[in-house]
């Protein structure tokens, strides 16, 4: 079917709010999985396949559409923002099945937990981005995520280097930690990029 200008703005959006929705579902996913200690390692992968698949037709529909409805670089960087937040989702669930981690702890769960929060305002603020109205709540809320997560952090790399712990043991939990807190802050960068387009286009 031939896309109208009309249909091709709408499916920016639509390919928007898919991005969205499996950001939110990644991050509830890596959540699930810190919080039971299990595996869901496939799901996420097949989450970032998806994500893969969205961000390769926003790709395809900018070089095909004379007259975007947002600048053509921001549509671009946005996909590519909420598109790292999936990569980073699945390259942590992959390095804790990866290092054969047998026991998760307390502030991994946490800042799980925090994820998953941030996901579902990713995913609200996305949906948001065709009125450019109301972004700014789930930016904010965003942003209280990612100090709590900080502040998190900053007491579990504490805790991680105070001990006698293993010297493999202390690595793999440094690079999960790193990758939890990349994870959230790709977050906030996607938050911090509807915010511009929302400035630039009020």
């Amino acid at each position: 079917m031939r896309l109208t200008p009309v249909t091709r703005a709408k499916r920016f959006f639509e390919l928007f709010n898919k991005q969205g929705d499996i950001v939110s579902e990644t991050l509830t996913e890596l959540s699930k999985s810190l919080l039971e200690g299990k595996s869901r390692h496939a799901r996420l992968r097949d989450l970032e396949h998806a994500c893969d698949d969205a961000t390769h037709e926003i790709h395809n529909l900018v070089n095909n559409t004379f007259a975007t409805p947002l600048d053509q670089g921001d549509i671009l960087l946005l996909a590519s923002s909420l598109d790292d937040i999936v990569d980073l989702g699945e390259e942590t669930a992959d390095k804790v099945d990866l290092y054969r981690v047998q026991s998760i702890t307390d502030a991994a769960k946490e800042m799980g937990e925090y994820l998953a929060k941030a996901g579902i305002e990713v995913a609200a603020a996305v949906k948001h981005l065709e009125s450019l109205a109301e972004l700014q709540p789930h930016r904010d809320a965003i942003h209280k995520l990612e100090n709590e997560s900080d502040r998190m952090l900053r007491v579990a790399i504490g805790d991680l280097f105070s001990g006698d712990r293993d010297a493999s043991e202390l690595l793999k939990w440094k690079d999960i930690y790193d990758l939890l807190e990349s994870t959230m802050d790709a977050c906030e960068h996607a938050a911090n990029v509807m915010d511009t387009i929302a400035i630039k286009n009020a």
